[in-house]
């Protein structure tokens, strides 16, 4: 074991190459210069900014979080500024920063995902695009996006057309089987895959006998749900040849690495950041040392490595 070396943290996703693993989760990073002040935006493999639509949304009346045990629950309702917006007054910071960008977006139609990917592609300091087809606190009939494989197909497979954009598909964990949806995407012409997003999950007050949502319901994230996460991680590269991002309640190095040697190519933080705007940078710092430790050459070489 070769304790000397200088570990290689650096990770292929589609045509874009990150110098380490660790992302930003999507709806928990804003739009990157929130936490500028915090964190060196350059110590990190890629920034994903805050769900994008075609036009600005204000998303659903508070309260819309709650905490819970070893997590919380969100319907923050996809608010955000609007892909024009985001293009005229936030891309222009990022574009001082040398992390590459991924910009997630959504549609409430086909035809509205194909439009949010036409606009989006060439724009300059825009490196990747991740597509959210799985946000649980959306109105009953938009999480078909996510629940159907046809459905996904057919989504995927136009946005696929839009755009030769490096596309990862970010999948709903509130599925039956998640690989058949894994394998849907990835047919339909997806570079890589983002698992998973949040868990449905409700809470009650009990002295009001009221949810505590105003949304009734919302999306569990934080530490409670990394066990599923890993699994569905786990299931997802047995069923798919594309890279896995794998998210859910990371918060250390050490659960990063389970995600890895779950089949993760890259991993991504999310409610972490909540809890220390540092969490992505830690991580990050934290698996270059458990490479070295262990005398790990390179984080491919235990992508997938866990013994069944």
């Amino acid at each position: 074991m070769n304790m000397n070396i200088t570990p290689d943290l650096s990770v292929t996703i589609g045509r874009l190459t990150l110098k380490n693993p660790v992302m930003t989760a999507s709806g928990t990073f804003g739009y990157g210069d929130e936490y500028a002040e915090f964190i060196d935006l350059n110590s990190i493999g890629a920034i994903v900014v805050k769900g994008l639509s075609l036009t600005p949304k204000a998303g659903n009346p508070p309260p819309r979080i709650i905490e819970t045990p070893s997590g919380m629950l969100n319907a923050i309702g996809l608010q955000n500024i609007g892909i024009d917006a985001f293009v005229r007054e936030k891309l222009p910071f990022l574009k001082t920063i040398k992390t590459p960008v991924i910009v997630n977006f959504f549609g409430d139609s086909i035809e509205e995902y194909v439009q949010a990917a036409e606009r989006l592609s060439g724009v300059s300091g825009i490196h990747a695009l991740e597509m959210n087809i799985s946000c649980p606190n959306k109105q009953a009939g938009w999480s078909i996006f996510g629940t159907d494989p046809d459905v996904t197909f057919n989504v995927v497979s136009e946005v696929r057309k839009a755009t030769d954009m490096t596309l990862i598909v970010k999948l709903s964990p509130n599925v039956t089987d998640i690989s058949l949806m894994a394998r849907a995407a990835e047919a339909a012409g997806a570079d890589a895959l983002s698992v998973i997003n949040t868990l449905t999950g409700m809470a009650v007050d009990i002295r009001t006998r009221r949810p505590k949502l105003a949304n009734i319901t919302g999306g569990l994230s934080g530490p409670a749900i990394r066990p599923v996460a890993v699994r569905m991680v786990w299931e997802c590269y047995r069923a798919v040849r594309i890279p896995i991002i794998g998210m859910g309640g990371i918060t250390t190095a050490e659960d990063a690495i389970e995600f890895i040697l779950a089949g993760a190519s890259a991993v991504a933080v999310g409610t972490g950041n909540f809890i220390s705007p540092v969490t992505a940078a830690t991580v990050a710092e934290g698996i270059g040392a458990f490479m070295k430790d262990e005398g790990i050459g390179s984080i491919t070489e235990i992508k997938g490595g866990i013994q069944c």
